[in-house]
Formats: structure tokens, C-alpha cells, sequence
């Protein structure tokens, strides 16, 4: 639970998808890895290696990542329900859910970047749009932030590590 400046409670929390999303990206590493040598593609890293849009390869990693994804965003919406209802339970009275903010980070999503529909991954970042509502979670002992995305184009609209949820409200 953190304070604002009005004084309102912010009940925040940060979790992915439990280890899932990267047991999926490995695997498809591997794939992409496998393809890239069946092409004869040089790579200059292994990091680079890359699945090709349309092949059955690539259409299967979105399947897995898109129910990876789903899964991290539910699971933080119903962790902020079982905190909600904790919270209720420690204070004696219900919480006035105000607002909620949920977003996710190590994610890849379709999106349109100069004017070009592109595969966008972000790794510890979040989607910074302008008026976008996002978190920057701090660790024990550090602040977390709820921002607004500014747009900014070179960015790709991405800002800083994210994948939390919160809730602002008052008991």
C-alpha cells in the first residue's frame, strides 16, 4: 500500500506470468535458432535469430505468447482481488475502488510505428502512448510510480519496466 499526494491508498502489486511467458520464449528461441541454420541465415549473434511472419512456426509462437499474456493479466487481476479483499478484512471496511491500472511488460504486440505496422517487443518496458495510464513498480523500500504515457515517438511510446497492477482507493 503506498500514499498519493492527496492522501488517497494505492494498492499495488507486480506479476507477470509466473515463469510461463519465458518458458514459451525459450522454446521459441530454440525454434528460431533451428530455422535461421535451416535458411543458412549468418546470425552475429543467437540473440538475433528471428521467426518469419506467416510460417507455421511463427504463427504458433504468437498463439503460446498472446496465452501467456492473457494468463499474466488475469492472474494480476485476480491477485488485486484477493489483496482488495484482504485489505477490506485487515481495516474493517471495504475498499472504494477508485481506479484500476493494469499493464504488462516483456511483451510483444502488433503496433504502427512511423507509419509501419511492425511486431513490437518490449523487454521491461511498457506502453508509454500519450495519455496512456501506466506503473513503474519500485522494490521494498523504493517508491512506484503511476505515470501517463507522453507519446514519444522515438521510444516506440515504450517507458520503463511495468507489469504491475494497482488499484487507488480509499477504506
Amino acid at each position: 500500500m503506498s500514499l498519493d499526494e492527496n492522501e488517497d491508498v494505492w494498492l499495488f502489486l507486480h506479476s507477470g506470468s509466473r515463469g510461463v511467458g519465458n518458458k514459451i520464449a525459450q522454446r521459441h528461441i530454440r525454434v528460431a535458432l533451428e530455422q535461421c541454420r535451416k535458411r543458412n541465415i549468418t546470425l552475429p549473434d543467437n540473440d538475433l535469430a528471428y521467426l518469419t511472419e506467416g510460417d507455421d512456426e511463427f504463427e504458433e509462437y504468437i498463439r503460446q505468447l498472446r496465452w501467456a499474456q492473457d494468463f499474466a493479466l488475469l492472474n494480476r487481476v485476480k491477485m488485486m482481488d484477493r489483496v482488495i479483499h484482504c485489505v477490506t478484512q485487515w481495516t474493517g471496511t471495504a475498499v472504494q475502488e477508485l481506479e484500476h491500472i493494469n499493464c504488462h511488460h516483456n511483451y510483444t504486440a502488433q503496433e504502427t510505428h512511423y507509419g509501419k505496422q511492425v511486431w513490437l517487443s518490449r523487454k521491461g518496458a511498457i506502453d508509454a502512448s500519450a495519455g496512456r495510464p501506466g506503473l513503474i513498480p519500485g522494490s521494498m523500500g523504493t517508491a512506484s510510480y503511476v505515470v501517463e504515457g507522453l507519446g514519444f515517438a522515438p521510444s516506440l511510446n515504450s517507458a520503463p519496466h511495468g507489469a504491475a497492477a494497482q488499484c487507488r482507493g480509499s477504506p
